[in-house]
């Protein structure tokens, strides 16, 4: 078993959960403490509330990963006679780090929305408003031979050669590469001021251009010369799109009625609100869910010709203005979210399991679900 450090497995995670998906001013990333330790225990939260933090402290937990920064607006005041306030002092206090994960796991390809499409049934067609257009750019890195498969593996952990539905993508060909070294090179191959020659692998890598940092960081880090030789282009490819939300088709046409109870035992909701326009709609099939506070988003939802908008906090005026407009809206709450403690969990085992870690992943147990239903 491999001993794992905070930052260790924050690069995986940014490698599937990337900052740069976020929203504009979403503060993501490292809130509260440091990744520069070991961690033996992890726990995922929906929330860091006063309660998660015991819990946090009681299970010995090293890092706290959370769907909602914690932080979201800035502190004016830090006293511990505030309870919201003494959780932070307690985490520092208790050496727990806390990492939040917000509109970025909303936006990534396998993230929250399509985590609620899989859980009702619905086929993704679609996402539902667009809020990234990425370039992408391409590598090419020569390399001996020998040292090609280490470099291949290398760059694919860095997030290069994922086209669509297929990841670790590269391209190879085989020749001849020639050099001096010269002064004070410091040769793997050959010697000084001698003609070499060594067979080499030309290995090409697209990749979306924000990771252009972390793939040239991996490719020196992995490359036995101390002066690589490498080309980096920039394509013009049509640019990898990403979005909020997700637009889908249930596989049967179902009465409205009957999909309002498949959204109920789905989320394991006691109740929810339901928007309807004047001219009620029967049957449903084609469906938009947007977690958390999507309701800006229910004229995209029109657009794409959703029988049905799903996102939570639907304002009163704006529920309003959905019923003005004609489409039908359901609200099972904020915390239809918390799907992401266990699904998050899957992932982080599964790459435990990739990479023989010695580390615990934890689900909280703690509901911080502020409505009931009475």
């Amino acid at each position: 078993m491999t001993k794992l450090t905070g930052n260790e497995f924050i690069q995986r995670f940014e490698t599937y959960c990337p900052l740069w998906l976020a929203e504009e001013g979403d503060p993501v990333g490292l809130h509260i403490g440091t990744l520069n330790k070991p961690i033996e225990r992890v726990m995922m939260t929906l929330d860091v509330r006063p309660e998660v933090v015991s819990e946090a402290i009681e299970k010995k937990i090293d890092l706290l990963i959370a769907k909602h920064p914690p932080i979201f607006r800035p502190v004016s005041r830090l006293t511990t006679d505030d309870p919201q306030q003494k959780m932070y002092a307690d985490l520092l206090a208790n050496n727990v780090a806390v990492y939040a994960a917000h509109t970025n796991m909303d936006i990534i390809e396998n993230g929250l929305n399509d985590w609620f499409c899989e859980a009702l049934d619905l086929q993704v067609e679609d996402y539902l408003t667009k809020t990234h257009e990425i370039p992408y750019e391409k590598l090419a890195v020569y390399v001996p031979v020998e040292a090609a498969q280490q470099m291949r593996e290398a760059l694919a952990d860095a997030g290069a050669g994922e086209q669509g539905n297929y990841q670790h993508t590269s391209f190879s060909t085989i020749g001849t590469g020639r050099f001096t070294p010269i002064g004070s090179a410091n040769p793997v191959i050959g010697e000084l001021n001698r003609p070499e020659q060594v067979q080499e692998a030309k290995i090409e890598v697209i990749f979306p251009k924000p990771l252009e940092k972390a793939v040239l960081k991996v490719m020196h880090e992995a490359h036995p010369y101390e002066e690589p030789a490498y080309d980096l282009f920039s394509l013009n490819n049509p640019p990898k799109t990403y979005g909020l939300g997700r637009v889908g088709t249930l596989t049967d046409t179902l009465p409205l009625p009957e999909f309002i109870a498949k959204v109920k035992e789905t989320f394991h909701l006691d109740g929810l609100r339901i928007v309807e326009p004047a001219e009620k709609l029967s049957t449903v099939k084609r469906v938009a869910i947007c977690g958390g506070s999507g309701e800006k988003f229910y004229k995209d939802a029109i657009n794409k010709k959703a029988d049905v908008y799903i996102t939570g906090d639907i304002y009163y005026h704006t529920a309003h203005d959905m019923q003005a407009a004609g489409i039908t809206a359901i609200d099972p709450g904020h915390y239809i979210e918390s799907l992401c403690k266990e699904k998050m969990v899957e992932q982080f085992n599964q790459w435990k399991r990739e990479n023989n870690w010695e580390v615990d992943f934890l689900i909280s147990e703690t509901s911080t679900q502020p409505f009931a239903f009475k």
